[in-house]
Order: structure tokens, then C-alpha cells, then sequence
């Protein structure tokens, strides 16, 4: 799995000009799958992603985590993250899971989020999606479970 994470002040997902998925202070995850990913590597990166010290403390230094300061996730799933743009000028996705695939290892991720006491909001897996966030710092991270 690869996530970009993305420390948010206020983050939102559309689906045809609808707010499905909205959150405050947290994290934007935009979450890609592979096709040898397995609920570990799921388990793995939720685990990762809600205790990473990116969020500021009184000292103005990056040593708080998302249950640390009580912060949302909005996960977005995207295939895109493994497009190979290494030949030619058209990406190949061949390394992106089939949808049907990650669509289960995608909301596995979510659930194992939520059993950590996060609030979780999604987008909508395979649609066009459309989604603002006011990136806090900016704060920009990529973590993968390989």
C-alpha cells in the first residue's frame, strides 16, 4: 500500500457537486493499493499513520499524533498512486490492484482506523471525485507498508 498523508485544517470530497465526506483538523490520506497487499500491510500503515508525530506541540515542534490531538481522517482512495510514468507520456497503471481487490483491502483500512478511536470520513471508491483540503504547513508525507 501507498498513502500520501497530508496534514489538513479542513478537508472535503464531492461526488457530482455532493459533500460525501467532510472533515475538520486531521489528516487527508489518499490511498492507493497494489495487488500483493494483504490486511497486514492494512493494519500496518492505520497503525503508522494514526500515531505519526506530525502534528505541532506548545514547543511548535512536529511531536503530536492524530490521537494526540484529537484530529479526522478523510480517506480518499486512489489508484493513481501507482501509476508508472517511467515510459513514454502515458502513465501505466499494471501496478494498481484490480478494483474489485482493493476496494476490500481499501475498506479494511478504514475499519482498522475507526477501531483506533479515529473518526473516519471517505470518499466514494472508483467515482470522480472532487477534493479541497487547506493543507496545514504544508505538511506532506508518503508512507507504504513495503
Amino acid at each position: 500500500m501507498r498513502i500520501v498523508v497530508q496534514r489538513s485544517k479542513a478537508a472535503k470530497v464531492t461526488v457530482g457537486g455532493e459533500v460525501i465526506g467532510q472533515i475538520e483538523k486531521g489528516l487527508v490520506l489518499l490511498v492507493g493499493v497494489t495487488h500483493d497487499d494483504k490486511i497486514e500491510d492494512a493494519a500496518y500503515l492505520a497503525d503508522k499513520i494514526v500515531n505519526l508525530r506530525i502534528f505541532e506541540d506548545a514547543n511548535e515542534k512536529m511531536n503530536m499524533s492524530l490521537l494526540d490531538v484529537g484530529g479526522e481522517i478523510l480517506s480518499v482512495s486512489q489508484f493513481t498512486l501507482y501509476g508508472d510514468c517511467s515510459n513514454g507520456r502515458r502513465p501505466s497503471f499494471i501496478k494498481a490492484a484490480r478494483p474489485e481487490y482493493a476496494v476490500e483491502i481499501y475498506e479494511t483500512f478504514n475499519r482498522l482506523l475507526r477501531e483506533k478511536g479515529v473518526h473516519v470520513e471517505t470518499g466514494q471508491f472508483g467515482a470522480m471525485m472532487d477534493v479541497q483540503l487547506t493543507n496545514d504547513g504544508p505538511v506532506t508525507l508518503i508512507v507504504e507498508s513495503k
